[in-house]
């Protein structure tokens, strides 16, 4: 008898177990999207811009080569990236605007294009990326594909303007010794957003979006539990945000998953994990705004983060159309 209650006990305690481990991958892979919307306004397959990778390799080497340094010391650096990106969006015809502020380190400057909706009541959707680095890396990953992705999203917008405006930013002083700060690019536009009144409805960060691989195991992960929910190759881009931004996390992931373009898949999580706030959405949500990240998962992932070996020729420019592709389907399911 003394056997079969053990027996009994040891099959709770187990059920137990899988219950948590269950609630656990629940709560980290982020909101249960279960297929792609069939809203109209998407775009069939037939129908999706034209992304250039050749386009995506030029802006890639201009910035790490041509461009090169993007450190922030002198400000002169960043002075002459913000000049050539501010160049690129005004060839896509849209409004662009340029934020100047001050720091310890020097004057820096955003670069905003907006693409004004016909809704003017409904809220503003915000993508952005970085554009400076840490310290004198080429920064291939870290974030010149970041800002590729965007100039080739602008540039392949549809004509038809959408129903909720849309600013695409490219953020200075993303990097040490600005991260955390009030200093960085995206913090002083997040607050001028909230001083404005401007209602941020979804905000995007486009960080480390180039590095794939299909090589078994080259996908790692902050907690080894975490291999029991994800796949091990790093072939997937991944939608990251804290514990409080899963609805902003179903969007995007739905609107991604709806282009079919490459895996999709979410991590949410406290922001004490390593990575989950790293880049500019923390700005947006230290003021309680909206934001999540875009990433191939950084150091989790590509071994040349932060390091002089982050080059142009270890990023996959086909897949980085892939992304642009999915964001296309972000601002689809958004009301474009």
């Amino acid at each position: 008898m003394l056997a079969i209650a053990l027996l009994r006990i040891c099959g709770v305690v187990l059920f137990i177990l899988a219950l948590a481990l269950a609630g656990v991958g629940w709560v980290a892979r982020g909101p249960l999207v279960l297929r792609a919307s069939s809203s109209t306004g998407r775009p069939s397959s037939s129908t999706w811009p034209s992304i250039s990778v050749q386009n995506l390799r030029a802006t890639v080497k201009t910035l790490c080569v041509d461009l090169a340094p993007r450190s922030y010391h002198p400000p002169s650096n960043l002075a002459r990236v913000a000049d050539w990106i501010a160049g690129r969006l005004r060839e896509t015809g849209l409004v662009v605007m340029e934020q100047d502020y001050r720091t310890s380190e020097g004057t820096y400057r955003n670069v905003i294009a907006l693409r004004q909706g016909t809704d003017r009541q409904r809220g503003v959707t915000v993508i952005g990326a970085h554009y400076d680095t840490c310290g004198p890396f080429p920064g291939a990953d870290d974030n010149a594909s970041g800002v590729a992705v965007l100039l080739e999203l602008v540039r392949t917008l549809p004509k038809p303007p959408p129903r909720s405006s849309q600013f695409f930013v490219a953020f200075g002083t993303e990097e040490d010794p600005f991260f955390g700060s009030q200093d960085m690019g995206s913090a002083h536009f997040a607050r001028k957003l909230s001083d404005d009144g401007t209602r941020v409805e979804l905000m995007i960060a486009l960080d480390l979006v180039g590095f794939f691989s299909d090589e078994p195991g080259s996908q790692s992960f902050p907690y080894g539990f975490l291999q029991l929910y994800y796949p091990g190759r790093g072939d997937f881009i991944a939608v990251v945000g804290d514990l409080g931004a899963g609805r902003w996390i179903r969007r995007v992931k739905r609107g991604m998953l709806a282009a079919k373009a490459l895996p999709v898949y979410s991590f949410r999580g406290p922001s004490l994990i390593p990575g989950i706030d790293w880049s500019d959405h923390f700005s947006f949500r230290q003021l309680g705004l909206p934001g999540v990240l875009v990433t191939d998962t950084a150091f989790l992932r590509n071994a040349h983060y932060h390091q002089p070996t982050d080059t142009p020729g270890t990023l996959d420019y086909s897949r980085m159309a892939a992304v642009v592709q999915a964001l296309h389907g972000v601002l689809a399911e958004e009301g474009t």
